[in-house]
């Protein structure tokens, strides 16, 4: 390979992408507005669903650089500065979610309590938030919560939500500054301390992302449980994460930058996402068939409600998404190193996911109203807070891409591995 390049040119966030990302925002704006005033409940679910994706794409970008490290992996030096970009956002997206978290629970309407009571409740969690639910004297008491309150109560679960996205946050800023100071100083002073700090990562990670999972989207239905359902959110994680990286790295190559990403790179790249998507698909998979023949009330519930009519062909259309899309389009050689199908694929993939956090959190919030088509379940407000968060996360990224000096991290100890990297 032609080793050439420079690597001093920093990214230029201008133009086009910064003109599409304001937009897009206030498509988001507008969206929100028009949210609240029509139905406040399914607003704060969007915003639930919107902010807890962007979290965990930015989250994945970490991941990804402290498997790198720890992996002790050439390939990815080049492609390094963009799941970066990624962990120097999620201070943000995280506050972001923590503020629509604390909104949703201490913001009430009047609405139906489990029991079809009418009773005033929060617009988030409504389940183990809601007043008297632990109270044997109140209307709203409910005997599952209480045996369940010790873990969920309001000033718990919100510290253990700000320690996961804190300690994330923290060392994602962390391997970005040893990076920055590699690029100074050079020597692997800095590359073994990045290679510490992930091993620390993905130790506290591997801990804690289950209950993230658990906390932020299983107890809006905190009847139900399912010991699956974290990792089955790690697999989405993961596979939606890799498909932004892979997305990013192939239109800023379009734009001019980044060209020592090679169509090899882009390979490693559609190889994770293939793979990762069959084992989403075998999580998916394992915890519909353990429910479906263990048939407990507790648990089949969850799945009860996304075959109303209203949800079930929207629950089929996303394993046809996650699953048969990424296989009949990745499976080959050929496909993974056409930059046109792959970014084809890590496009169906985004949305394919977003609509997979959209089916684990809307039936449990808003439900399936009654005289609605599954047509209509899917709201223009859902649309366009999606596209407003998914220019809020496109305006953050390229101007955190943009404060990198260069690129690449050009004093990486494998970064020569990367630059000749070839499949």
């Amino acid at each position: 390979m032609n080793n050439s390049h420079s690597f001093d040119g920093q990214f230029e966030f201008k133009g086009t992408a910064k003109t599409w990302s304001i937009i897009m925002i206030a498509v988001g704006v507008i969206g929100l507005i028009a949210g609240f005033l029509t139905n406040g409940e399914r607003t704060f679910a969007d915003l639930l669903l919107n902010g807890y994706y962007m979290s965990c794409v930015c989250i994945c970008g970490i991941f990804f650089c402290a498997v790198q490290y720890v992996a002790q992996a050439g390939w990815s030096t080049a492609v390094l500065r963009v799941p970066q970009a990624f962990a120097k956002v999620l201070p943000y997206a995280g506050i972001i979610l923590l503020v629509i978290i604390i909104a949703g629970l201490f913001t009430t309407h009047q609405g139906p309590n489990e029991e079809g009571k009418i009773t005033t409740i929060p617009y988030l969690y409504k389940l183990w938030a809601l007043k008297g639910v632990t109270d044997p004297h109140s209307e709203n008491f409910d005997a599952v919560i209480t045996a369940k309150s010790g873990y969920l109560n309001t000033w718990f679960f919100l510290a253990r939500l700000a320690i996961y996205l804190g300690s994330y946050s923290l060392i994602g800023r962390m391997l970005v500054k040893y990076s920055n100071n590699e690029d100074e100083l050079g020597g692997m002073f800095n590359y073994n301390k990045s290679f510490k700090m992930s091993v620390i990562f993905l130790l506290v990670f591997g801990f804690t992302v289950p209950l993230f999972a658990f906390d932020t989207i299983m107890s809006l239905e905190a009847h139900w449980f399912s010991t699956m359902f974290g990792w089955y959110n790690f697999a989405a994680l993961w596979v939606s994460g890799l498909s932004v990286i892979t997305l990013t790295l192939i239109l800023l190559r379009k734009a001019g930058y980044m060209q020592w990403v090679t169509e090899d790179h882009l390979h490693n790249l559609g190889q994770l996402m293939f793979g990762f998507s069959v084992f989403w698909t075998y999580l998916w998979f394992a915890q519909f068939l353990l429910t479906w023949y263990a048939n407990i009330p507790e648990e089949a519930t969850y799945f009860y409600k996304r075959w109303e009519p209203q949800f079930k062909p929207w629950f089929w259309l996303n394993i046809i998404i996650n699953f048969l899309a990424p296989l009949l389009t990745l499976m080959s050689r050929d496909s993974k190193r056409k930059v046109q199908v792959l970014q084809a694929a890590c496009i169906i993939l985004i949305c394919g996911h977003w609509l997979d956090y959209w089916q684990m959190i809307m039936p449990g919030t808003i439900g399936a109203a009654k005289g609605s088509e599954w047509y209509t379940i899917l709201s223009p407000i859902d649309l366009a807070l999606f596209v407003g968060f998914a220019g809020l996360f496109i305006f953050m990224l390229l101007t955190a891409l943009s404060k990198f000096k260069s690129l690449i991290p050009k004093k990486h100890p494998l970064l020569e591995e990367s630059l000749h990297h070839h499949l």
